[in-house]
């Protein structure tokens, strides 16, 4: 998908952002197009079918429109080449792009790791919630079952509304850091072949953020049918 243009609006949505938006992990489709499409369920609901392409992207976003798209080009045929197909289970590649120094919560001891694509061999009914398990654990989960980080990062708190005034530096159209924080992010677009190791259950209490983002299977139903409500909520926020 073609850079968003840098307008007037699009600085004073930023501004907004800063005073009132939240960090967390935005979920994402790839479509046939090649372009990136917020999702409308949560991981937890979502059942992606073998060949699909799936985004997670940490950021500083205010909603829907607003949020960072995974960066860097994700070809399922490249990720999953040496992940031959498999009876009675489905491959589902996964890019995990854990953003800039910009969108780290204030604190945070460590620069954001480089931007990676995985290839999740799952079983054929897993949900993306259990793809996404496969290939980066640990995940953390707060209280609520939100996904509050991917590989540990980052290392504490869990989709925060960011203070009045925080805004990390500014971005270009396309999402990436062009100013603020101490030297380069070195995370434009390559890709990792390594996947995390641990336990993918990890849970920490924090502010839940109505994103959806949170049930693996080991959830109970109920749970998992908040997280949709709460998904399908915030998806109104436009």
């Amino acid at each position: 998908m073609a850079a968003r243009p840098v307008t007037a609006r699009t600085v004073a949505t930023r501004t907004a952002v800063a005073r009132s938006g939240y960090r967390y992990w935005s979920f994402w489709q790839r479509t046939e197009r090649g372009s990136w499409a917020y999702a409308t369920q949560g991981p937890a609901v979502l059942r992606p079918d073998d060949g699909e392409t799936l985004g997670f992207r940490f950021a500083l976003s205010g909603d829907s429109r607003d949020a960072e798209q995974p960066r860097g080009t994700t070809d399922f045929a490249a990720a999953c080449a040496h992940t031959p197909e498999k009876s009675g289970s489905k491959r589902v590649a996964i890019r995990i792009d854990f953003g800039t120094r910009a969108d780290a919560p204030e604190g945070e001891p460590k620069p954001p790791p480089g931007p990676r694509t995985e290839c999740a061999r799952v079983d054929d009914s897993a949900s993306a919630a259990d793809a996404l398990a496969a290939v980066a654990a640990p995940l953390r989960y707060n209280s609520g079952s939100f996904l509050c980080a991917i590989t540990r990062y980052p290392t504490q708190g869990c989709g925060e509304q960011a203070r009045s005034g925080e805004s990390g530096g500014k971005r270009n159209g396309a999402g990436n850091t062009t100013g603020g924080g101490k030297g380069g992010d070195g995370d434009q677009g390559q890709d990792g072949g390594t996947s995390g190791k641990g336990d993918a259950g990890d849970k920490s209490d924090g502010d839940p953020l109505s994103t959806g983002l949170g049930v693996t299977g080991g959830i109970a139903a109920v749970a998992v049918l908040g997280a949709a409500a709460l998904w399908q909520a915030r998806r109104r926020r436009r």
